[in-house]
């Protein structure tokens, strides 16, 4: 780093100055683990698909040469991209610079000097240069990566206002199916169920600057009604007699629960703390800390770092929900009730921008949206959604579906890489409240014959015991739709558009034992693998699906079943809900779906997110209020 670059900033973190997690304005984009400075790369970048992959030899690495203009985040497919191209291009290349500017503004100084250059997402196989030196590498279309550039940043200063280049080839074969890769099509044109690809960078690029040893990831869980526990994890060396020290605060009441400080007793990359919150021993006040949809309280947290003798290192603000979650009795358990879970299957789609939000305000509008429909949890859909969108969830009170991007094929390359990307993912959000199951796999994708094939029931058990060790807190459906083994929730998928049939198919016990128990309205079976229906709740997890389009209809617009207008459609609406809510055993639904995404119109709100009838029409439908 230059002398002038580290001036440029203010040294070092400093406790009162951090901002309150609990309360930023959603553009942070890691909102649990918050900093005061940090410098987003998004914006103007070059651009070159490389369809012949002729970039490695031709020294792309140095430089595009001829290339155009794109607007990072979006992915170059869409239109808010600038290039809207939307066929086959399985290599493109990025590049901007880097300038003072940009290390001034992620607040580089003498106590902070590592530069992280961080990737919310790059679909699907990233590899990074800055100055045409290799910096880092990742695989993994959904799950943040993180690259330091310090050394290379430094090796290539040649004055105070040096500019760094920083290049970036994506790879993302349309054709390998291997690939999770969720509802991205691998025909040219979307068909089905299948929407436009999204290749390349579509999730915010960032720059931060940290001390040589920083906070770099937190893991909140429950620990019981009167504590939590923490994993801190650490980049850089940890040294012995290094003091990690945890401030918990109820903002609400502007009300300490209290501090925990340990010391290390030897290097050490994490540090596992349980921090009581002594108020919560008094079962008459636990509903006043909870976390709940109807209750969204959130806790906040520092969490700082500090050397042997006491003096501030490193310290992040944080965020966390006191809540518990569980099945018993044919019920889901949101601390420790039966809980009615009303949720609606979300895409995460924008017409002209993709799999990418098109600002941050509208991953809060989204959530907004979901409750005002009557909703209090949604099923996001085959995608790890921005960060941003699940600090909403957790702020406004959303349960959150959280669900793998599946893979199309079996073969011990499609195993390795949904397991790898899924740990991450699950490592990313797991702190999350709002999130309250885990779905590694759905209809049978990429396990297509898992009810017959031993490795393929071998493969979703495993994926399903390796979610539940990696956070017991949750729980896991294996399979959601049909042809579950090992799940804590049995989900069936139900498109019938007969509000009668479906409140015979779902109205008792006898009933159950029919969906249960043999082949399933999927005419799959539910249960496979000598599995059979144990006591687990029970939820109807995709069901309604009612094509009506106002206004503009598109000639390849489809739903499962059809409305002729928008008094028929809330008949229909009504009618299914009515069903479900009459049922004596379902334990929650999913209402397919939040929005019309490109050849689906069967959104209860239009692409661009506009209600198909006056929204409280909808809500009275979805909640049964008359």
């Amino acid at each position: 780093m230059t002398t002038t670059t580290r001036a440029a900033a203010e040294a070092g973190p400093a406790l009162d100055r951090l901002p309150l997690a609990s309360r930023q304005d959603g553009t942070y984009p890691r909102p649990q683990r918050l900093r005061e400075r940090w410098a987003s790369l998004d914006g103007t970048w070059q651009f070159r698909h490389d369809d012949t992959d002729a970039g490695l030899a031709a020294g792309w690495t140095t430089g595009l040469g001829e290339s155009r203009p794109i607007t990072v985040p979006f992915p170059p497919e869409s239109l808010a991209s600038g290039i809207g191209e939307p066929g086959f291009h399985p290599v493109v290349w990025y590049a901007r610079t880097i300038g003072p500017a940009d290390l001034a503004a992620a607040g580089v100084s003498e106590a902070a000097p590592r530069v992280l250059l961080h990737f919310g997402a790059v679909d699907y196989r990233a590899t990074v240069w800055v100055d045409g030196v290799l910096a880092g590498e990742h695989e993994g279309g959904h799950t943040p990566f993180t690259v330091d550039v310090t050394a290379h940043l430094a090796a290539g200063t040649t004055g105070e206002d040096a500019e760094h280049l920083l290049v970036v080839r994506a790879e993302d074969d349309p054709h390998d199916l291997t690939q999770p890769r969720g509802k991205q099509d691998w025909h040219e044109d979307a068909h089905a169920i299948w929407y436009r690809r999204t290749t390349g960078i579509w999730q915010t690029v960032w720059l931060e600057a940290v001390p040589v040893t920083s906070v770099d990831h937190l893991r909140w869980l429950p620990a019981g009604p009167s504590a939590v526990e923490l994993t801190v994890r650490f980049r850089g060396p940890l040294a012995p007699g290094s003091r990690v020290r945890v401030a918990l605060r109820f903002d609400e009441r502007d009300e300490d629960l209290g501090t925990v400080e340990v010391t290390t007793v030897r290097s050490t990359p994490a540090v596992d703390l349980t921090v009581p919150i002594a108020r919560q021993r008094n079962g008459q006040a636990e509903d006043e800390l909870t976390w709940s949809p109807e209750r969204p309280r959130l806790v906040d947290a520092v969490v700082s770092l500090h050397d042997a003798d006491g003096a501030l290192v490193d310290a992040v603000s944080s965020y966390l929900g006191v809540r518990s979650l569980g099945v018993g009795d044919g019920a889901f358990l949101l601390n420790g009730y039966p809980y009615d879970v009303r949720s609606v299957l979300n895409q995460g789609y924008w017409p002209d921008s993709h799999l990418t939000a098109p600002t941050a305000d509208a991953l809060r509008r989204e959530a907004e949206l979901v409750k005002e429909l009557g909703f209090n949890a949604c099923r996001i859909h085959q995608k790890i959604e921005d960060p941003r969108f699940l600090y909403w969830a957790d702020r406004l009170g959303i349960l959150v579906w959280g669900e793998a991007p599946g893979a199309y094929e079996f073969s011990p390359v499609a195993v390795q890489r949904l397991t790898r990307e899924w740990i991450d993912a699950v490592d990313r959000d797991v702190s999350h409240p709002s999130i309250v199951t885990w779905v590694p796999f759905n209809e049978s994708w990429g396990i297509q014959h898992v009810v017959d094939d031993p490795t393929h029931q071998a493969y979703s058990r495993a994926l399903t015991d390796l979610t539940r060790a990696l956070d017991p807190s949750r729980p896991v459906i294996s399979n959601d739709g049909w042809e579950q083994q090992n799940t804590d929730i049995i989900t069936v998928h139900d498109y019938e558009g007969d509000g009668a049939v479906l409140a015979r198919r779902y109205a008792d016990d006898a009933a159950r034992e029919r969906v249960v128990g043999g082949i399933a309205p999927s005419g799959r079976r539910q249960m496979v693998g000598g599995w059979a229906d144990s006591g687990q709740p029970v939820m109807l997890t995709e069901f309604g699906g009612v094509n009506y389009q106002p206004g503009d209809e598109r000639a390849d617009g489809w739903g499962y079943t059809a409305a002729q207008d928008g008094d028929d459609w809330v008949a229909r609406i009504t009618a299914l809900y009515d069903a479900v809510r009459a049922s004596r055993f379902l334990a929650g639904s999913c209402w397919t779906q939040l929005t019309d995404t490109m050849q689906e119109t069967n959104g209860l709100l239009t692409a661009g997110r506009e209600p198909k009838v006056p929204i409280e029409r909808i809500r009275r439908a979805v909640t049964g209020q008359r």
